[in-house]
């Protein structure tokens, strides 16, 4: 019992863990290490700062004298923190972020030590783009890339190294990375709803999409990932047996946080608070050792950076307590995987959210208004949707009777529901005055103040309304938010493009139907479009998959499928018309996404065969040596008669052998089958390969592995299993 997995057990049933003690007020040290507006303005003179705001606020263009001044103040602010170095900190299409660190340390002419950081610097730098995904974009011997500084997000300190937000493109111009088409695409909707909100308010002159992320994950101790090459190479257990207890009793759920994972969270709160990072929410998920945290909603811009932030601060806060995060979508078989659900709205500069009910007719108008228009642009770009939400760790959780299928629905609720048949009921042409005063009383009526809570969470729904905000569930705890965020903000904006072509034209067409008559009879049109994507029913049923299939709804079969949305013709000329993605960015994207797709099932692939012949069948037939000792120890003990003193070992050894020979030969059938799909040039055919030839086999491989784990003497079996991974604490 020297094996890794049995040290490990042995330092938790030893360690005692002590709650931790916070170190400061969160509330007084809230974005301390953050270079906020509020110090940004410390540092600057009053006309600098003015001009800022007008850049931050407006999009206006910086001057090279006010980017020399900010450089010089953050440089001084930072350094004022005990800072070292600084980076361009930008999220490449690798999934992860990344930066490259510079010394403030430089040398003036004379040959004096100095610190340095100048308007240039700060504005663009040109790290190497040559080993970052591009998707063909540019060749591996144009490794020219450039980061350019987003002054939407504030600079933070992050250790001692002061990292500047910023986009990442090729030297062509083109997105390499996330942040930019996410930038592009709030610019598209704010355009296209500021020009919506004027038929109700004319002193709305922004409109900024709002974010609020669930992150769902898992916490395991450190030393028996060690043990667990499959978690360590790929964030998930590619084999392992269910342990006897799971989520069946439902009492993890919303259950006392245990100290050693509260002591975790505290750390991570106060980090966060440092970083400006405004968590919320924080309880214990369904599955054991898995747990959610939520923050406080922010633009969207900033809320995806904040994520991508957060991710690494739990990875090295973990490791101070020797625990491990887990952020795969499904690491662990038999229990719910986990999620990262994107509530999404609109508020206006005047402070208003376009996506609650109000209190008067005009209000509930607006309110309508974007309400059915999201709703259609969902519908009508429901692939491109899905698209945003598939990748190969996603798989393994959607549909799964524990998140959304990938069938593209909407819940709205029965009262909102009833609300949109009552409209699409209402006759074409002017409203009369009876017409319009019932209907002002059937939308004021029916959508009061209490419609925050009218809307039960349907956990089924890939895309539910939640009261005043849409929940769109079924994005993957591993993704950027940026990915799905920048599809839903292009799709919206263009549908209300379209919605206010068509309301002109209809008050151009009859010079004397008002706005709201157009509104209504535009809106009414489009309520009886959207019917087939509205479902309140259960999302993992059977007959909810006919159905869909019925009223023309898409379900995706897999990713690279899925993915196939990305370069469809309609696309392209969607997210060109909205000056999101160009054409071959779109391309590149879907190259990069497929090749993500393929290596992730290779590197499971080849994980999973190693674990196989150099762990498993050894251990196997390590047993089995024991077995067989037995039995000739049996046999010289009583002689002919020993056959019925050793049945049982006899069938276990008969077991055992076959279950060796069984995974042998699944290994053997992955490998050829992997062997194919590599001589595969075209990116879709490869990917596809993978999917429906490499990947079968693993659960063919696994089942016996899984039995193995409860034949073979636990004492020799070499890997961390469920029931430690999941509940030794």
């Amino acid at each position: 019992m020297n094996n890794l997995r049995f040290k490990a057990l042995e330092k938790i049933a030893q360690q005692e863990y002590v709650a931790f003690s916070p170190k400061m007020n969160r509330l007084d040290s809230f974005a301390a290490n953050v270079f906020d507006e509020r110090k940004l303005q410390n540092y600057l003179s009053k006309p600098a700062f003015k001009e800022m705001m007008l850049a931050i606020k407006k999009g206006t263009q910086i001057s090279r004298s006010l980017a020399e001044q900010i450089a010089q103040s953050m440089k001084l602010w930072a350094l004022e923190k005990g800072a070292t170095h600084y980076t361009h900190w930008f999220q490449p299409l690798t999934g992860a972020t990344a930066e490259k660190h510079e010394s403030f340390l430089d040398f003036a002419k004379d040959g004096r030590v100095i610190s340095a950081l100048d308007g240039s610097q700060l504005v663009q730098q040109e790290p190497d783009a040559s080993s970052f995904p591009s998707g063909g974009i540019r060749n591996t011997f144009e490794a020219r890339g450039y980061t350019a500084w987003d002054p939407t997000s504030p600079a933070f300190l992050f250790g001692k190294t002061l990292c500047i937000p910023t986009i990442f493109v090729s030297y062509t111009g083109e997105a390499l990375d996330y942040k930019t088409p996410l930038l592009r695409s709030i610019s598209a909707v704010d355009h296209a709803s500021t020009e919506i909100c004027k038929f109700f308010d004319k002193t709305v002159t922004k409109v900024i999409p709002t974010l609020g992320w669930e992150q769902e994950y898992f916490l395991v101790d450190r030393m028996l990932m060690a043990s667990r090459p499959d978690l360590i190479l790929t964030g998930r257990t590619l084999l392992g047996h269910s342990s006897a207890k799971g989520q069946q009793l439902d009492d993890h759920y919303f259950g006392s946080i245990p100290t050693r994972m509260l002591s975790f969270m505290n750390e991570l709160e106060e980090e966060c608070a440092l970083l400006g990072i405004p968590v919320k929410t924080r309880h214990n998920e369904v599955a054991p050792s898995q747990f959610e945290l939520a923050p406080i909603f922010e633009e969207a811009n900033l809320s995806v950076d904040h994520n991508a932030l957060l991710i690494d601060v739990m990875k090295r806060t973990a490791e101070k307590h020797n625990l491990e995060v887990l952020f795969h979508e499904k690491p662990f078989a038999g229990i719910n995987g986990s999620g990262k659900h994107n509530n999404w709205s609109l508020a206006t500069n005047t402070g208003v959210n376009l996506l609650s009910p109000g209190k008067t007719p005009m209000s509930n108008l607006q309110f309508l208004t974007f309400f059915v228009n999201t709703i259609a642009a969902v519908h009508q770009h429901q692939n491109l949707l899905c698209a945003s939400m598939m990748s190969a760790s996603n798989d393994h959780r959607l549909g799964a009777n524990e998140a959304p299928p990938t069938i593209m629905s909407v819940f709205i609720g029965k009262q909102l529901t009833k609300v949109l048949n009552d409209l699409a009921q209402v006759s074409e042409g002017k409203l009369s005055p009876q017409e319009k005063t019932d209907l002002k009383l059937n939308v004021v009526g029916k959508i009061p103040e209490i419609l925050l809570d009218n809307t039960d969470r349907n956990r089924t729904s890939p895309f539910a309304f939640t009261g005043n905000k849409f929940e769109f569930r079924a994005v993957g705890s591993k993704a950027n938010c940026a990915k799905p965020m920048t599809v839903l903000n292009t799709i919206v904006a263009n549908q209300l493009q379209a919605f206010k072509e068509k309301v002109d034209a209809l008050m151009d067409k009859d010079a004397k139907m008002k706005k709201d008559d157009a509104i209504f009879n535009e809106l009414r049109d489009l309520i009886k479009q959207i019917k087939p994507i509205l479902f309140e029913g259960d999302g993992y049923s059977e007959n909810w998959i006919k159905d869909a299939k019925k009223r023309g709804l898409n379900q995706a079969s897999n990713t690279p499928e899925a993915l196939k949305a990305y370069v469809s013709p309609e696309s392209i000329a969607l997210f060109t018309k909205q000056n999101v993605l160009g054409e071959r960015e779109l391309e590149a994207r879907f190259s990069v996404d497929l090749e993500q797709f393929t290596l992730a099932l290779q590197i499971e692939g080849r994980t999973l065969g190693d674990l196989a012949r150099n762990h498993i069948i050894p251990t196997a037939i390590n047993y089995l040596n024991t077995l067989i000792e037995n039995v000739r120890g049996l046999k010289e003990i009583y002689g002919d008669e020993f056959k019925d003193k050793a049945k049982e070992q006899m069938l276990l050894i008969e077991r055992i052998s076959s279950h060796i020979a069984e995974i042998n030969s699944g290994v053997n059938d992955m490998i050829e089958k992997r062997k194919n799909a590599n001589l595969i040039s075209d990116d879709l055919k490869k990917a596809l390969a993978y999917c429906n030839d490499v990947k079968p086999c693993f659960e063919t491989i696994r089942y016996h592995c899984d039995k193995l784990e409860l034949l073979v003497d636990n004492s020799l079996w070499p890997l961390a299993k469920y029931r430690e991974l999941l509940f030794a604490h």
